[in-house]
């Protein structure tokens, strides 16, 4: 069987930055076991897998050893290329996700995700966590990953992860660390532990990160930047209940896979 795939780099408008993400297209749904052999065979943070139900796609994201929960980059990738590739005359796309319903609207060369606000809980900087950051947050905050608040940007740049020690923060399942931006209104940088890497832009991150900062800076509008070698913008708005990220993309390549 042949299926239709193509990578694309999220949250910026040129290839080499941004965050890279394999989206594969099928007729039809296919195993899991498939998908995460592919995902693997592929090696990239994330793939994600459509497929057409209706007027609806459903929706799957799979990093090279486990599925997700929820991934931002590779979402915008998908509706990036399903509105300039597959589906050129959409300007609005709805996926059916384990974490809901996502639409993703074209907004001239942006396109505008609406995800589910996961508004994470302030905790106590407990010795553990100090220990596998290898310094004291200003505040740490706790939802499905980890976010410790650092004092500036410049600590956010010149943070070094020992995947070892992060490792041991298993009840996450990533590490961030952010600060007030100098030029954006917030960075941030984020840990995969159990894949020993640093994900060069996390648009799920930012469901978590958009409230916490709403209530820091006292503001719904955001412009963030996420501080990796290849970096990348995200440009957010709080709702009620939903947060919206947006970003560019651009194709790097496209072609097929056969099983």
């Amino acid at each position: 069987m042949s299926l239709k795939y193509y990578i694309a780099d999220a949250f910026t408008g040129r290839i080499f930055k941004g965050n890279p993400a394999g989206v594969c297209f099928s007729d039809r749904e296919l195993s899991a076991e498939t998908m995460q052999k592919i995902a693997f065979e592929n090696n990239l943070s994330e793939t994600a897998f459509a497929v057409k139900c209706g007027d609806k796609y459903n929706l799957r994201w799979f990093t090279p050893l486990f599925e997700i929960d929820l991934c931002g980059h590779a979402t915008l990738a998908a509706a990036f290329i399903l509105m300039n590739f597959v589906e050129p005359s959409l300007n609005e796309v709805r996926f059916s996700t384990v974490s809901g319903e996502i639409a993703v609207k074209r907004n001239g060369d942006l396109y505008e995700m609406r995800f589910p606000e996961r508004t994470p809980e302030k905790i106590e900087a407990a010795a553990e966590i100090i220990e596998a950051l290898g310094l004291v947050p200003d505040e740490v905050y706790s939802g499905r990953d980890l976010f410790a608040v650092l004092k500036n940007e410049e600590d956010v740049r010149n943070f070094s992860p020992n995947y070892e020690k992060l490792g041991k923060l298993d009840n996450w399942l990533g590490i961030a660390v952010t600060a007030k931006g100098e030029k954006a209104d917030f960075v941030s940088r984020f840990f995969c532990p159990e894949l020993k890497l640093e994900d060069p832009v996390t648009g799920s991150a930012h469901s978590s990160l958009v409230p916490l900062w709403c209530k820091k800076l006292g503001k719904t509008v955001f412009e963030a930047e996420q501080l990796s070698s290849r970096g990348g913008k995200l440009y957010c708005e709080q709702g009620d209940g939903f947060v919206k990220i947006s970003g560019k993309a651009a194709l790097y390549l496209k072609g097929e896979i056969m099983v």
